[in-house]
């Protein structure tokens, strides 16, 4: 017999804030994160100049500590202590003996790692390079230095699959709970913004390029959107089973009741529609539970042309047009290997406030997306039992999880 799987502690770092209460002010602002970086204009060929950067306050950690961190390592780490003492288990000696895991992703390492290299290769020289420059640039930087930071001696899980990187390391995490392979995990996603990461999407010609309507931009589902904007952050979850939670009086935010995860097999870069719909269709049978059930969508909603167009009709085949359906990136952009546990995050806490955000910058829906609900203009007020999460990542991966509301604690 599975176990049930809550979320006890959660913490973010992000464009909109690094707590809760500053992030949902933004979301009721209805004002986005984007901002002009100037400093871009000294790439040539880069034609985007918009990011969004995480609101982050200084940890204080001293050198040592920080020796084998990247900036997006810090994140996570601050992340994971925020959302350990949102647990209550900051000072629990048990989570030092094995009983807790890490299931954490990135789409890549720390960019001052990835520099050291890249001089040793075009100086051909090794003096760039030092002790850390590996640890820094390697893909599992962010669970490994969680883990060694915390002490933990739990599995550990990297999950460096681009956007899917936050939202498999839930899947993971849940997995691992649901079949009492740990007591705890913590589970989550970051990314740091930087000119690399826009190009990858620039040469695609996928990225905005409106650089002097930062406001205007991405927009997400609009017929006249411009393309994605990156973003940054980090966000932690913690995730336990039912009983645990129980017996120790913790606070539950969500139940973690449905995940799938599949792969497309079709183009490393163009999203199918039909695998997409697969991996709802999946989550909603794991989770026990019919398409009427869900009272909101947290769509991946990146603001580029095929991306918007196909998970809109792979989401119209599994709701049509009765669930009501939103992107937070309009909010604080695309934050990669952050956005699936940052939009995770945030959906949950939108599901407990009974109140959900709106695309922002959608005026007209792009004739060639499916007909949906699509919360525009204003959020909506909605008391639901059930949320869905969904993203989509580079390599035709897809995830989707289902949250449930834990009433009456």
């Amino acid at each position: 017999m599975k176990n049930r799987v809550v979320v006890t502690g959660m913490a973010g770092i992000s464009p909109l804030g690094e707590d809760w209460p500053t992030v949902f002010t933004a979301l009721k602002s209805l004002k986005n994160a984007i901002k002009l970086m100037p400093e871009w204009a000294q790439y040539e060929g880069l034609d985007t100049q918009l990011a969004a950067t995480a609101v982050f306050t200084d940890p204080g950690f001293n050198r040592k500590q920080t020796r084998g961190m990247g900036h997006l390592a810090i994140m996570a780490v601050v992340s994971a202590q925020k959302a350990l003492a949102d647990a209550g288990l900051t000072d629990d000696p048990a989570i030092q003996d094995g009983s807790m895991g890490v299931s954490y992703g990135s789409s890549s390492g720390a960019e001052n790692g990835i520099l050291d290299f890249s001089k040793m290769l075009i100086t051909k020289s090794t003096g760039s390079l030092n002790a850390s420059s590996y640890v820094r640039m390697m893909p599992h930087t962010t669970a490994v230095n969680i883990g060694v930071f915390l002490g933990l001696k739990g599995r550990v899980i990297p999950t460096s699959s681009a956007c899917t990187s936050g939202s498999q390391g839930i899947g993971y995490a849940y997995e691992a709970i649901a079949h009492g392979q740990q007591r705890w995990m913590i589970a989550g996603g970051a990314e740091e913004s930087t000119a690399g990461h826009a190009a990858v999407f620039d040469t695609l010609y996928a990225t905005s390029t409106d650089n002097e309507h930062p406001e205007l931009n991405p927009r997400p589902f609009d017929k006249d959107r411009d393309g994605l904007v990156t973003g940054e952050g980090a966000c932690s979850l913690i995730l336990e089973s039912y009983d645990s939670a129980i017996e120790r009086g913790a606070k539950i935010y969500a139940e973690i009741v449905g995940y799938a995860t599949n792969s497309d097999g079709t183009h490393i870069t163009q999203p199918n529609s039909v695998t997409m719909q697969l991996a709802m269709e999946q989550a909603l049978q794991l989770a026990k539970l019919e398409a009427k059930d869900i009272g909101y969508i947290n769509a991946h909603g990146t603001a580029t042309a095929r991306g918007d167009v196909a998970e809109s009709h792979a989401t119209h085949g599994v709701f049509k047009d009765q669930t009501p359906i939103s992107s937070l990136k309009s909010y604080m952009g695309h934050t990669l290997g952050a956005c699936g546990a940052l939009e995770a995050w945030m959906t949950i806490n939108m599901m407990n406030e009974e109140w959900f955000a709106p695309t922002l910058n959608l005026v007209n829906v792009d004739p060639s997306c499916a007909d949906l609900d699509y919360i525009k203009a204003q959020g909506r007020a909605l008391d639901v039992e059930y949320v869905m999460s969904n993203n989509f990542a580079f390599g035709g991966i897809n995830t989707s999880l289902i949250f449930k509301r834990v009433r009456n604690q």
